[in-house]
């Protein structure tokens, strides 16, 4: 018995077997890239939730009548119309820009010279490493109720050192016009001082040591040393201090609200202040979300020319 091949036949016998499609494999870089962005997911959908969203929900606020008890009423620029001619937030202004001018370069230099101290061998170097990281740590809230006892007129331990030497006040320190501002001021500078001396301790400990020995064979002291060797090799240090300081001291609240609620007189009222007593205490909620945009452009201005300046003058070893 013959059978006969039929065309389609022949063509299904001569086909390759079939095997399946195989799912595209993925590059290093690729598996790389998968990897990093699931472990940054948590990080940012808490950034969203807990920053981008209220962020932008107060610049929805900014541009309406909003009080709790009534639906927000849209304005347009109406809130930001009236800070133009609102004395408190030239105040608070005023006052924010002192608190970060005098805050931001003495906290650098203290920093700096703080690092260069602790960085040389030296009994309890340690210890004193510590000492000055450890106010950093503990809660700035706490801090500043410790400071208030610390410079109260009546039994202030620090108010009356001052007084044997000399340096009195009649109203206290915290309660005086002429003397709230420095005193939040000094309490925010050695409260983060210390994190910053270890940034720039970070710093001075990756500077080759070669560059050093060549500059003491070319007779240089350590004055020369410092301002040839080790001030341009940190600038990249320099730079993040400095903005993460300017942004710090431009949203202080705190140690204010807790030292000085704002006083004397609004003398230590900053934008952040403002904003809560707007908010938080007169229940305008639409005006505060006005004044608060105005402090997040006021950061976001600030770390661009800072980020800008200091780019230029970056170097890497």
């Amino acid at each position: 018995m013959s059978t006969q091949t039929t065309p389609r036949l022949r063509a299904a016998a001569s086909a390759p077997p079939y095997r399946g499609t195989r799912p595209r494999r993925l590059s290093y870089r690729g598996r790389q890239a998968r990897a990093a962005w699931l472990f940054l997911t948590p990080s940012l959908v808490i950034l969203a939730v807990f920053v981008a969203w209220p962020m932008l929900q107060a610049g929805y606020l900014s541009f309406t009548r909003y009080n709790v008890l009534q639906p927000a009423q849209w304005i347009g620029l109406g809130n930001y119309r009236q800070m133009f001619h609102d004395p408190a937030v030239w105040r608070a202004l005023k006052n924010t820009l002192i608190y970060a001018a005098v805050s931001t370069p003495v906290s650098v230099v203290l920093a700096l010279a703080l690092a260069l101290f602790l960085n040389r061998a030296m009994a309890l170097r340690g210890f004193l490493r510590t000492a000055v990281f450890l106010p950093f740590v503990v809660s700035l809230g706490v801090v500043s109720i410790a400071w208030s006892f610390l410079l109260d007129p009546n039994i202030g331990l620090i108010t009356d050192w001052l007084s044997h030497l000399g340096i009195t006040t009649q109203q206290g320190w915290l309660q005086d016009p002429s003397y709230a501002m420095p005193a939040v001021i000094a309490v925010g500078v050695w409260k983060n001082v210390g994190f910053y001396m270890i940034m720039y301790l970070a710093g001075l400990q990756s500077i080759p040591g070669e560059l050093y020995d060549a500059a003491r064979a070319d007779g240089a002291g350590p004055w020369q040393r410092l301002r040839h060797v080790t001030w341009p090799l940190l600038a990249n240090q320099t730079m993040l201090i400095s903005i993460m300081a300017a942004i710090a001291t431009l949203q202080a609240f705190d140690q204010i609200y807790v030292m000085t609620h704002g006083g004397p007189f609004f003398q230590t009222e900053t934008l952040v202040m403002l904003t809560y007593r707007l908010g938080f205490e007169q229940s305008q909620f639409g005006y505060a979300a006005a004044v608060s945009w105005v402090l997040v452009v006021l950061v976001f201005v600030l770390s661009m020319l800072q980020f800008t300046y200091f780019r230029k003058r970056a170097v890497s070893f």
